[in-house]
């Protein structure tokens, strides 16, 4: 099982910064891939930006150049570095992990948190 808790959502002004943090904890093998998600009021649920265990990136084009995914992979820890944000960023971000339980286990499974409310506002 893997638990994922984020933190270090909030309020802030349109051009402002937020970096959201994301720790899981558990019993793994290995976590491959993690990243944020983003569901913004009447909207589906998007990727924002992933980063893999070996730390290639990818990110939605809305967020490039803005945002920024990095990761300790020591601490099985992933950060999302948020700048110039927009009110268009208002939304719930998730956090996903992609992990193994075991390692003779060849599926690996998504897991959530819980979602941390960003807002950008005046």
């Amino acid at each position: 099982q893997v638990h994922l808790v984020e933190s270090g959502g909030g309020l802030v002004q349109p051009g402002g910064s937020l970096r959201l943090s994301c720790a899981a904890s558990g019993n793994f093998f290995n976590i491959n891939v993690m990243g944020w998600y983003r569901q913004a009021p009447g909207k589906q649920r998007e990727l924002v930006g992933t980063i893999t265990s070996g730390g290639s990136t990818t990110y939605v084009d809305s967020v490039k150049g803005r945002f920024t995914v990095s990761r300790d992979n020591a601490k099985n820890t992933v950060f999302l570095q948020m700048n110039s944000l927009k009110p268009e960023d208002t939304a719930v971000y998730y956090c996903k992990a992609v992990a193994r339980l075991r390692s003779w286990s060849g599926a690996a499974n998504d897991y959530w948190g819980q979602g941390t409310q960003v807002t950008i506002s005046s």
